[in-house]
């Protein structure tokens, strides 16, 4: 039977790296979860009562205001975090601006239909970069199209829609690592190598860093989801770690170090130095 106060809630990027993580802490939660995916993306999803049959779309930033409102019938919490995140690719891409666009439109629909509460995802690299630890009330300072589209989000909608009556809430990722990590990114990178035997070659590895595990990002995530928390959140460990010593710790794993060739590729002339956050309490 259900509880006259469980949660109705919308999840977009439920099949993604972060995505599932939310949506698996959430389903440990008194809630009803709607799931909005790409046909054949629904396999991925998990068995559960709590799960409803899942909405289709071939992309979700493409659809109308009229869409969404239909969508959002019976939603009383939005959880947005789909969004184009292809390694190598998604710092530069012009395909932000599709997302910021396709966001707002989620977005004003919310506003049109009453949702009680909207969750979104951004990023640190929102953050003007120095070599202070950031907290939420750090200066923004995008310098890349992704950075600039997800400030862009954050801005508006902090402004629209508590306007309309809409709790809005906006978790910043730092380094995220884990189960389900695309084999890009660093760490699996990384291993991959180091389990066939293969040098790794890397920058000076100076760079400091604030790595969290995604699952841990999740459960932190659906805390804010299922609470009433307003405004910017920092999702991460607040630990520096060199990219140098993050290296090191996973080819102790194979008793490699020898593998790791640090100074081999060229530095980035656009990657901060330091990128660590603090917290937010929860």
């Amino acid at each position: 039977m259900k509880h006259s106060n469980q949660r109705r809630i919308l999840l977009t990027g439920a099949t993604g790296f972060v995505g599932r993580q939310i949506l698996k802490a959430l389903l440990e939660e008194d809630c009803l979860i709607q799931c909005i995916v790409r046909p054949g993306q629904e396999v991925d999803l998990p068995k559960s009562p709590k799960i409803r049959p899942p909405i289709f779309t071939e992309d979700l930033f493409q659809e109308s205001v009229c869409w969404w409102k239909n969508v959002f019938q019976g939603i009383d919490t939005i959880v947005h975090v789909a969004w184009y995140a292809e390694p190598g690719k998604y710092q530069l891409s012009m395909k932000n601006l599709d997302c910021l666009a396709g966001t707002l439109h989620l977005a004003q629909a919310a506003a049109e239909v009453s949702v009680r509460r909207f969750v979104g995802v951004g990023t640190c690299f929102e953050y003007q970069h120095s070599s202070a630890t950031l907290s939420v009330e750090s200066p923004l300072g995008p310098t890349s199209p992704y950075a600039a589209a997800k400030v862009s989000t954050y801005l508006t909608l902090s402004n629209c829609l508590p306007m309309h009556g809409v709790e809005f809430a906006w978790c910043r990722l730092f380094y995220l690592y884990g189960v389900g990590e695309d084999s890009r990114r660093l760490v699996p990178s990384i291993r991959n190598a180091l389990s066939h035997g293969q040098e790794v070659a890397l920058t000076s590895g100076t760079q400091v860093r604030d790595f969290l595990d995604v699952q841990e990002a999740g459960k932190r995530i659906a805390k804010v989801v299922m609470g009433s928390h307003a405004g910017p959140v920092n999702i991460c460990s607040g630990e520096p770690v060199t990219v140098r010593e993050l290296a090191e710790s996973i080819a102790d794993v194979y008793g490699r170090r020898d593998l790791l060739k640090f100074g081999a590729r060229a530095e980035n002339p656009v990657d901060p130095a330091f990128v660590v956050g603090i917290p937010s309490i929860l």
